[in-house]
This record gives C-alpha cells, structure tokens and sequence, in this order.
C-alpha cells in the first residue's frame, strides 16, 4: 500500500478545500473542535485531518484506483462518505450540537459537501499520480 500516495492526495485535496474553507469563513468553527478559535489552528488542524483521511483512502479505496479516472469515482464516493461523517455527525458531536441528520442540518451543510467531493476527488485524482512514483 502506497500511504504515502494517499497523504500527498489528501494534502492537496485538503488545501483546496481550506482555502474554500477559509472564505466561507467556515476555519473558526473547525478550530473549536479542538477549543480554539483561531483561524490559523483551524487551518492546520484541517490539514492535519486531509492527511489522516487521505492515509485512509489508501487501504479502502488504493486498489480500486488503478487509473485517473477510477481514481476520481471512487474519491467523490469518498468525499460524499466524509460529508456525512464530518459535518453531519463528527463535528457537531465533537461541539456538543447532537448530529446534523435532517433535511435542515443536510441543507445547512450543503456548501461543505462540494468542499469534500472537491477534495474528494482530488485526492482520488492524485492517488495513482502519486503511486506510480
């Protein structure tokens, strides 16, 4: 298994979506869970987290990713998983909020999903890119 494959996708597809992150204005809130509110540790804890995730691509997904384009399929399907994972259970459990499992917390939530098939498929993308080396 290439983990190093997976990290460097993740990475990549984690400082896309920060930098969307950031002009939603969205750091602050990923900052708390770690009982911050700086943007900055925000940030670096999202990074943190896009190479974990990225890592964790490689055992479920590295195989199925032979190419490019299988690559991408299978990071959206991956993005689309972490969505609901993410903002719709983790984190809101992690800021004491309960989960976002209704049609109003999924339509809160909405902007966030294109950040994490964005990553998603960025690091599905990248993953034989980075494999092959």
């Amino acid at each position: 298994m290439n983990w190093k494959a997976g990290v460097y996708g993740g990475l990549i597809g984690g400082l896309v979506f920060g930098i969307m992150m950031g002009m939603m204005g969205m750091l602050g809130m990923v900052a708390q869970v770690v009982r911050s509110d700086s943007v900055i540790v925000g940030f670096i804890y999202h990074m943190f987290n896009s190479a974990v995730i990225g890592a964790l691509f490689v055992p479920l997904y590295g195989r199925l990713s032979s190419n490019k384009g299988r690559g991408l399929a299978f990071g959206l399907i991956y993005g689309l998983v972490w969505w609901f994972l993410g903002p719709l259970i983790l984190m809101p459990l992690a800021l004491g909020m309960g989960t976002r499992l209704s049609i109003e917390g999924m339509s809160m939530a909405l902007p966030s999903l294109w950040g994490h098939l964005i990553f998603g498929g960025i690091l599905g993308f990248l993953y034989p890119v980075f494999a092959k080396k």
